[in-house]
């Protein structure tokens, strides 16, 4: 049956089908978890000291004393220093005690504390042949932890990625939940989407028939904003000096991301927690601070926990060295409002004109996508009739409009679906190195404008 699309990009998905659960519990430790910060660059690192962000003692006073009400901890648990390799699994004692002091040490100053599993790179790889060890770890991590309070809470995994697709997550999410009721019927656990985390999955995941469960979600964007000068990052450096202004237009970009996660949090009765957001430091602190506080208040107006991307890093608000902290990006955390935004007068160099033409508009199909572009009624429809695997296989593009360099645009566009669909729109570069000037927006279409 031929699907049609309005003015966007496909994106196969799977929809939330579930009947809402009763999660007054869920609720209520989402509530108490409130604020939080992650320990970063610590545990999810190959060793703790390789990356030179050691856990120090008093970062849970610290962090206390702040006003925060959780620390998140990522967790690298598959390392063969850590584990064994090959059946049982076991997890060596000694990390389990050292993740047993972290945690005893957090409860000890009134944290609340998330414990993940991140960077399983061997798993995203081979996620069939690694999901006997992924569980038997949950099932060990379970066991370990089962007598402490209600105040530490599990997280499946971090931002699931890689083979391990949306499909194969939802049932490995079923899995580990079995796993850890075994030893914690009652224990609040977080599930995060697949494709890395981020909004982007949120149609593609299923939400267990579990009372006790958060849904968890990481928010980078603008990305070219957030990883500008990011040593990880393909074409980073080219992002450098990207500014975030406050204007009600970039309000309003973050505002239609995360609709789609109130629609599905309302629906099936679900609590919600930012489990990281953050600007990189060679962002210009004004921005970051603009950013972090729009963002932690928004998310605080939504009553969702939230834990910063992080601590005492390339991203955090704590400098071990000197023992101070980035005043600003502490402010915009736990002090600052919403102040008024910002506002600038701009002139259109583009406006779509859609009755007697396709105005330059082309339809892309790749790797066995199909599908037609016709004008209807001064718009655009896209009929998609095979959307292949990934959302770059149907593209919708118009090309030739010259961008200056150190300039602001603002895209808009209105857009509609016969049936709800997630999709990406940016401007960048329609030739190698395929580079996004504006970051990646994923808004998920209905069948109104």
């Amino acid at each position: 049956m031929t699907k049609k699309l309005l003015l966007s990009v496909f994106f196969f998905s799977i929809l939330l089908s579930l009947g809402s659960q009763n999660r007054t519990k869920a609720f209520q430790i989402n509530a108490e978890l409130g604020r939080g910060i992650n320990y970063g660059n610590m545990f999810e690192a190959p060793t703790e000291t390789v990356w030179g962000n050691q856990w120090q003692s008093d970062y849970p006073e610290i962090i206390s004393s702040l006003g925060f009400g959780h620390v998140r901890m990522p967790i690298r648990w598959e390392t063969a220093e850590r584990s064994l390799l090959t059946a049982p699994y076991t997890i060596e004692s000694d990390f389990l005690e050292r993740i047993k002091l972290v945690i005893d040490a957090n409860i000890s100053n009134g944290l609340y504390t998330i414990i993940n599993m991140h960077h399983h790179e061997a798993l995203f790889n081979d996620p069939d042949g690694q999901k006997e060890r992924f569980l038997a770890q949950w099932k060990q991590i379970s066991e370990f932890f089962k007598d402490y309070p209600d105040s530490v809470v599990f997280e499946i995994l971090n931002e699931p990625q890689g083979n391990l697709s949306a499909s194969k997550w939802n049932s490995f999410i079923v899995d580990a939940l079995a796993k850890i009721r075994e030893d914690n019927p009652d224990r609040v656990v977080l599930i995060g989407t697949a494709e890395f985390g981020g909004l982007g999955g949120l149609p593609l995941l299923e939400i267990p028939n579990d009372d006790n469960l958060i849904l968890t979600i990481h928010y980078y964007n603008p990305f070219p904003f957030t990883h500008q000068g990011a040593s990880w990052v393909a074409g980073a450096d080219t992002w450098l000096g990207t500014r975030w202004d406050d204007t009600e237009s970039e309000r309003d970009i973050v505002r239609q991301d995360f609709a789609p996660l109130i629609e599905v949090s309302e629906r099936e009765n679900i609590p919600i927690h930012i489990g990281e957001f953050g600007a990189f430091s060679t962002a210009d602190i004004v921005s970051r601070s603009k950013w972090t506080t729009f963002l932690s208040r928004y998310f605080e107006e939504q009553n969702w926990s939230w834990a910063y991307w992080e601590f005492s890093a390339g991203f955090g608000i704590y400098e071990p060295s000197t023992q101070t902290y980035v005043q600003e990006l502490r402010d915009a955390l736990l002090i600052n409002e919403i102040p008024d935004a910002a506002s600038y007068v701009g002139n259109a160099i583009y406006s779509s004109d859609f009755e007697t033409n396709n105005d330059g508009w082309i339809l892309n199909t790749l790797s066995g996508a199909t599908g037609t572009l016709e004008r209807e009624n001064n718009s655009l429809q896209v009929n998609i009739t095979n959307g292949s695997v990934e959302s770059w296989h149907v593209q919708l593009l118009k090309t030739n409009i010259n961008l200056e360099q150190g300039k602001k645009y603002r895209l808009s566009f209105k857009a509609k679906s016969d049936a709800p669909r997630a999709i990406a729109s940016y401007v960048g570069m329609n030739a190698p190195p395929w580079l996004s000037y504006s970051g990646v927006i994923t808004p998920t279409l209905t069948d109104a404008f």
